[in-house]
């Protein structure tokens, strides 16, 4: 059986597509935005998650602990060495107050569809259906395929939020089995694109050139982001390409702040601590720009 690791399955979603939806998250991708929202979707393995505020103290994860990776602290906290740890998931199954817990975990197909279909009524009463995001979940390309696959034997409307960064290839294999692209488009210049995720956006482009030629319905998202997506060249360039390829519809999305305490319990460094959401006024001139392409645009998606 196909199995892929799943982050988490969100139900009764109403922003990632029409109606009511269940989200899939699958776990890894190849960027590394500083701003990401879902920094526990990286990596493509599961992750160790600490909730410190629900620890009681009690040791026994330290004791179970195989590896010696888990040490009290001068200040009496219980740190968990990143290193050392191998994600055996001793220290979870004493851990009383669910204070540590994983995110990601092996599902098969049959699995993460017995979920979705739990909901079949209300995607049927909305026209809703199951949606795919991540992290990036061409990056599970084989198990991503499966389950739109079995999405579409079940008639349940499929969509994808992709970052677009694949191989053609892969995009190839699995777009026939989708309804909606919900298709990421951060920084049009190449430098600074690589700058602020780490990879060219070359293969983003192309893949949104070939979604857009084969006559996908595709709808353009741009996380809004301070001093990284939001300058006027930068939205006037992503205004100009989605118009030029023939696309129409734009959601902008404004940063947001919820992100911070999940670096926290990943035990990792937040790279962008003091970064402010957009006002207002910017969302609407972002806005106005946009739609000057004759694109349609909303704010929040």
């Amino acid at each position: 059986m196909t199995h892929g690791i799943v982050f988490d399955i969100r139900k009764f979603s109403l922003h990632d597509g029409p109606g009511i939806r269940t989200t899939v998250f699958l776990k890894g991708c190849g960027l590394r935005c500083v701003w990401c929202h879902n920094p526990e979707s990286q990596s493509p393995r599961p992750e160790l998650i600490l909730y410190p505020e629900r620890c009681i103290g009690c040791e026994a994860c330290l004791e179970a602990c195989p590896e010696g990776a888990i040490q009290r602290a001068e200040d009496g906290r219980l740190i968990t060495s990143a290193e050392r740890c191998t994600r055996c998931g001793e220290c979870l199954d004493v851990c009383y107050a669910e204070a540590r817990a994983f995110a990601g975990e092996t599902m098969t197909v049959e699995q993460v569809m017995a979920e979705v279909q739990r909901d079949a009524a209300f995607y049927e009463e909305s026209g809703g259906g199951v949606t795919f995001s991540g992290g990036e979940p061409l990056a599970q390309p084989d198990f991503l395929l499966e389950l739109l696959q079995a999405c579409r034997a079940r008639g349940l409307h499929t969509t994808l939020d992709t970052c677009g960064y694949a191989a053609e290839a892969t995009l190839n294999r699995v777009r026939p089995f989708v309804d909606l692209f919900l298709f990421d488009l951060k920084v049009m210049d190449d430098d600074r694109h690589r700058a602020a995720t780490g990879v060219s956006n070359a293969p983003i482009q192309r893949n949104l050139r070939l979604l857009a030629a084969h006559g996908h319905r595709v709808i353009v998202r741009v996380p809004i982001i301070p001093g990284y997506t939001d300058d006027e060249a930068n939205i006037r360039q992503i205004g100009a390409f989605a118009s030029k390829i023939g696309l129409t519809q734009v959601d902008i999305l404004p940063y947001h702040r919820l992100a911070n305490d999940k670096y926290t319990r990943l035990n990792r460094p937040n790279p962008l601590p003091d970064l402010t959401p957009p006002t207002e006024t910017r969302l609407a001139e972002i806005k106005h720009t946009l739609e000057s392409y004759s694109l349609q645009v909303r704010v929040g998606g």
